[in-house]
């Protein structure tokens, strides 16, 4: 309380993550720039902010396309762009990004009741839902009927293809970076439902945000660790200077067994906030194993047939000037990003368990390349870390400490964030490319 003796609000959580000390996350003189200009554009420096700035160079990126995606001149109306974030964080029971994005739909004049229900919504906006439910869980299933049933002159009401790429970018964006704040456990923001108290601090506890999961300890034996460095040191020697080839059907044989390995991710959760579910639909809709033991799997995409580089980007740069630019940076950003170290180790070239980690999470979406090795998946990433990655991209909401901190035990936190960065960017990849190839078959 303060001298007046007004209550004054006091933030619940030290620090941005519950998963990062605090202290791991001090800011160097180098990245004073880049808080500036977070700064000057959101009017704060928010968690999101201060865990990506591990990052610096991808966080510039990052920045100029949210920018570009919910301020700069568009198809959408501003207040639109934010709902609809909101309705892709729910999907993900994500109250950070539903509050975050709430703020921004009010302060650029939009309607409140549109928050309490979906039913208050425009009609135009509610015919996403379902756009938005498989974009989310099983972008594999969107087909060009889904494109045809939102833009053909018969739709009702009825978007414009630039409109909708708009939107689908928007959907993709917000769903990747619900993996990136569950897999950070970033905390509520200090003025957050469930980011504050009037109460004052108890010497025993603090009481714990709602959006948080629970603090498990996961840590183990350090020398185990330092050993499973090594090992996996030794064999991304090996992996580099491996010569044997295998015949194709071999290499389809490697991908297909990597895609039907059984990573087991759910975890019961509490209902998530009624904030987020007022505004779910179907919210019994979850990801489904691409390739469910002893069903009809979908057919697998092979990278070759629809890539980002040959077709997703020439066509999201003709229907929304720019973009396309934008998101080839971050993807280029991410997939580059490297300093030359693995825990304790430096000098080190961690191109291959880049790689390994970027066509994994692909595999779990049903994208094949035909000229990768998918032996190498299970050579590098170890079970721990494939719960873990698996969790983050398919089911955000069921990250705990434990799966955080039992993966990588000896690596920096901030090579855990970078593990984040990757997982995102390439979830956000494989989203679009099913959306995209949709939209290409509509227009032919």
């Amino acid at each position: 309380m303060s001298a007046e003796g007004v209550e004054v609000p006091r933030a619940l959580a030290s620090g941005p993550s519950a998963f990062i000390p605090a202290k791991e996350m001090l800011i160097g003189e180098t990245n004073q720039d880049i808080l500036i200009e977070s700064f000057l554009s959101l009017g704060r420096v928010d968690h999101l902010t201060m865990v990506m700035v591990l990052h610096p160079a991808y966080l510039s990126c990052f920045l100029r396309t949210q920018h570009a995606l919910l301020e700069l001149d568009g198809p959408l109306p501003r207040h639109w762009r934010h709902y609809i974030s909101i309705m892709a964080a729910a999907r993900h029971h994500c109250s950070y990004l539903v509050q975050q994005h709430s703020t921004g739909f009010l302060e650029a004049g939009g309607e409140e009741s549109w928050l309490s229900s979906l039913k208050h919504a425009p009609t135009k906006l509610c015919s996403l839902q379902t756009l938005n439910k498989l974009l989310a869980h099983r972008p594999w299933l969107i087909t060009q009927q889904h494109i045809q049933e939102l833009v053909c002159p018969g739709a009702e009401p009825r978007w414009s293809l630039a409109e909708l790429i708009h939107a689908v970018i928007l959907m993709a964006h917000t769903h990747s970076l619900c993996s990136f704040v569950w897999g950070c456990s970033l905390n509520p923001e200090p003025d957050h439902i469930g980011g504050y108290t009037f109460q004052p601090p108890s010497p025993c506890h603090l009481p714990r945000s709602p959006h948080s999961p629970a603090h498990e300890d996961g840590r183990q034996d350090l020398a185990d660790g330092a050993v499973e460095v090594e090992v996996l040191m030794k064999r991304m020697v090996e992996l580099q200077q491996q010569e044997e080839e295998y015949t194709q059907e071999e290499m389809v044989t490697r991908f297909e067994r990597e895609r039907s390995e059984s990573i087991p991710t759910a975890v019961v959760r509490g209902a998530p906030p009624d904030l987020v579910l007022c505004l779910v639909e179907e919210p019994e809709f979850r990801y489904e194993d691409f390739a469910p033991r002893g069903e009809q799997s979908p057919p697998t995409m092979r990278a070759q047939d629809y890539s980002w580089e040959d077709h997703g980007f020439s066509l999201v740069n003709r229907l929304l000037p720019d973009m396309g630019q934008l998101l080839d940076e971050k993807f280029q950003v991410v997939s580059n990003l490297t300093y030359n170290r693995m825990a304790m180790h430096e000098g080190v070239d961690t191109y291959t368990l880049r790689k390994a980690l970027w066509n994994y999470i692909h595999c779990l979406y049903g994208i094949r390349y035909d000229d990768y090795d998918y032996g190498s998946v299970n050579e590098l990433l170890e079970r721990s870390l494939k719960v873990f990655v698996k969790t983050m991209a398919c089911h955000p909401e069921q990250t705990t400490a434990r799966i955080y901190h039992t993966f990588w035990r000896h690596f920096r936190h901030s090579e855990k964030v970078h593990a984040n960065l990757i997982v995102m960017e390439a979830r956000l990849q494989a989203a679009l490319l099913y959306t995209l190839r949709a939209i290409t078959h509509y227009m032919r």
